[in-house]
């Protein structure tokens, strides 16, 4: 099985190399980006299975990146952990509006942050196995019963 992907997204380099050490212990590439624009080159080229999308960007802030990334069909099914210093009600809510998989607030607790990691690329695998076979079902009907 590849490596899983990992793509933290914050524009503060203290924060991504903290996110960084705390996944040292999942088995995972990691890229990283330093804005929002940055943030979805890197889903281009590093095609990642995880971000760890930081909220308050330069120009576009991950609420935006998030909603890009999610309405996009090519894109949608990466899972986003926002990771924001944002705890009202209104940003939660904002930050489920714009499809976030799940969000977690600063100052990140690192065992909190590995058990989420590890249960979105374990929920990841599921959602990819599924469409697999849902893929092959499909396959397998169009061609009819065997004579």
């Amino acid at each position: 099985m590849a490596k899983s992907r990992i793509l933290i997204a914050d524009d503060n380099q203290p924060n991504r190399e903290l996110l960084e050490a705390y996944l040292a212990g999942i088995d995972c590439d990691t890229q990283f980006a330093v804005d929002g624009n940055d943030t979805l080159e890197k889903v281009k080229s590093f095609a990642p299975d995880l971000i760890l999308l930081d909220v308050m960007m330069p120009k576009l802030s991950g609420f935006e990146v998030c909603q890009k990334i999610k309405t996009n069909p090519a894109t949608q099914n990466i899972m986003i952990l926002m990771v924001t210093a944002l705890n009202e009600a209104g940003d939660i809510e904002r930050a489920v509006k714009a499809g976030t998989n799940d969000f977690i607030s600063k100052p990140v607790n690192r065992l909190e942050l590995t058990r989420r990691v590890e249960t979105m690329l374990e929920l990841k695998d599921v959602r990819d196995e599924n469409e697999r076979l849902r893929r092959y079902i499909e396959r397998m009907e169009e061609q009819g019963p065997k004579a």
